[in-house]
């Protein structure tokens, strides 16, 4: 390897290494070798791998730190791929000069506002293992064009923007696993102007990616609403995603286009997570085509759901809840809202204070159905509502069935268990177990095109 004390680096944390590591780059075997130190830098190091042929970078098992004391990022790694990941597509020189660019068991701190940690345009197979990045803006930073990316081990923490930041990137194939990515003020994970296929994001800790001065926040933020960018095809299984309540902030968040003309996000599967201590834990806007199953969802300070003119949503067998170890709170409930196809079946929904609370004073029931077509609501517990279990509105074609609705409490706080307001078509509510409220079970305007049949009324 090139060891960049052999090209004059000191690793001093003083003395300005940039130029004997860059010359390091350019005259040693096109790897980068930094034995335990920190070294200073003050501009980015550009590698063309065109040029340097295929790279990598080490830091000796995380002993090296690189201070960025300069605006940009401390790597910026180009590549020339142009076409897909299929073989045929391949240049030669791709593959002879600049797969699998790796980067592992380094350090990178910033020291100047405006420093980033790497920037990648036009790679292929990119790796990143063992790194850590943090105090910077951006911790990795993907434009334009990639292919077959790969982050694993990675620590992303305290970064003032986003840790991995897919920032109008065209990319196929991208996996973050095993990492922690926490503290980044603009996203943990953050995708805007993109057009991504094959997304996974499994087995990491991601948390507390949040901005209490910004108008939106989100652990995992996917954005498409330019009409333009699509992200599809994508799975977020088997993560801790946990926050704390911030100003429209979400655990995750998708931000589709239309549903009249192209969601453009959509095909996602969100299973086996823990997901807590948000505005909302989950929140999708003109999505299609996701399924949330598994998942223990709890402490949504306005909703563990939030499902906006979307399409095609299944939600099964999850678990709405609080935690009981961070004292009494009203953090329960689902809304779907001017969508439709969407289905709920075989999860638990239970509130948890009782009496009024001021996050929760526009809430009409712990599920609120409105101005929807086509909700399934099958099999579910839906226990200690407030001010109702369930909540139905302006909405066609909606069938609740075989489900659990009671008041618990000593001192109840349930008015009607089960509301259905405004017009409506085709609505069936049927074979559940219903508890009165303080106002009785049922509230249901004629309107509504309600049909009510075998449901067991307790008294």
């Amino acid at each position: 390897m090139s060891n960049v004390r052999d090209f004059g680096a000191r690793g001093d944390g003083i003395t300005d290494d940039t130029k004997a590591i860059q010359e390091t780059l350019v005259k040693g075997d096109g790897t980068l070798q930094f034995p335990k130190g920190d070294y200073l830098i003050t501009h980015p190091i550009n590698i063309e791998l065109a040029d340097s042929g295929r790279v990598s970078i080490d830091g000796s098992g995380g002993a090296a730190k690189i201070l960025m004391d300069g605006a940009g990022p401390a790597f910026q790694i180009t590549g020339t791929h142009v076409r897909s990941a299929d073989p045929k597509t391949f240049e030669p020189r791709v593959w002879t000069h600049e797969r699998m660019p790796t980067i592992s068991n380094l350090e990178i701190e910033g020291k100047h506002p405006e420093a980033d940690g790497f920037l990648l345009t036009g790679t292929m197979q990119a790796t990143f293992e063992g790194v850590l990045l943090r105090k910077l803006n951006h911790a990795i930073h993907l434009r334009d064009r990639a292919r077959n990316v790969l982050i694993s081990h990675c620590h992303l923490h305290d970064n003032s923007g986003a840790g991995i930041f897919l920032d109008h990137v065209d990319l196929h194939q991208i996996i973050v696993t095993a990492s922690h990515i926490s503290y980044c003020k603009r996203g943990g994970i953050k995708i805007i102007g993109s057009q991504i296929r094959n997304l996974q994001i499994t087995g990491n800790d991601i948390e507390y990616n949040y901005d209490e001065e910004a108008d939106r926040s989100a652990d995992i933020w996917i954005d498409t609403s330019d009409g333009i960018s699509t992200v599809r095809e994508g799975t977020i299984s088997g993560n801790t995603i946990q926050a704390k309540s911030s100003p429209g902030g979400a655990n995750i968040l998708m931000i589709g286009h239309s549903p009249q003309t192209n969601n453009k996000v959509g095909l996602f599967t969100i299973a086996g997570n823990l997901i807590g201590s948000q505005e909302n834990n989950i929140h999708l806007i003109a999505a299609r085509g996701v399924a949330i199953s598994g998942n223990a969802i709890y402490n949504g300070f306005s909703r563990n759901l939030l499902v906006e003119h979307a399409q095609n949503i299944v939600v099964g067998s999850n678990s709405f809840d609080h935690n009981p170890d961070y004292g009494p709170s009203r953090r329960t409930g689902i809304q779907f809202i001017n969508s439709t196809d969407c289905v709920l079946s075989g999860s638990t929904l239970h509130e948890y204070q009782s009496g009024r609370d001021e996050n929760a004073d526009d809430r009409q029931g712990l599920l609120e159905i409105i101005r929807c077509a086509r909700v399934t609501v099958n099999g579910c517990q839906i226990l200690d509502g407030y001010p109702g279990a369930i909540y139905v509105s302006n909405s066609d074609d909606i069938s609740i069935t075989g489900c659990t609705l009671l008041e618990r409490r000593k001192q109840k706080e349930t008015v009607a268990t089960v509301r259905w307001k405004g017009t409506g078509r085709g609505n069936l509510l049927s074979n559940n177990r219903i508890g009165n409220g303080t106002a009785g079970a049922l509230s249901i305007d004629e309107t509504a095109g309600v049909q009510t049949n075998h449901n067991r009324i307790d008294d």
